[in-house]
């Protein structure tokens, strides 16, 4: 039981990790130091996408979920959870570009915004 429950928890983190690295820029308008935390989150996420990389807290729920006596799963957080409810079932390495560019013109508006913010005040 405490093997699902971290696995649970796992995922529960690595969603919240997602919508930091694509919504953070949104309390970065308002705590701008977050960018710190944020910039990172968002290259890491991003990378991951362009590379097709999986991220570490897929293998590590995989891990838990066998300790518990379940079945781990194949690719990674994005391929098992995200992409059925986002896009059709089979993930491409042209989805995984979207993705990423996605990310990136986001969180490029969002920073972009807080740019002419600070420009604007500053003048």
């Amino acid at each position: 039981m405490i093997y699902r429950a971290a696995a649970d928890t796992v995922v529960l983190v690595h969603l919240a990790f997602i919508l930091f690295v694509v919504a953070g820029g949104v309390p970065v308008l308002k705590w701008p130091k977050l960018a710190w935390i944020h910039l990172p989150a968002v290259a890491w996420g991003a990378l991951v996408e362009f590379t097709g990389w999986i991220c570490p807290l897929t293998p590590l729920e995989n891990n838990l979920r066998i300790a518990a006596g379940g079945l781990g799963y194949s690719g990674g957080f994005v391929e098992r959870y995200l992409i059925p409810v986002v896009y059709p079932p089979s993930l491409t390495r042209t989805v995984q570009f979207a993705i990423g560019a996605t990310v990136l013109a986001i969180n490029a508006g969002v920073y972009t915004a807080l740019l002419l913010r600070k420009n604007r005040h500053s003048s």
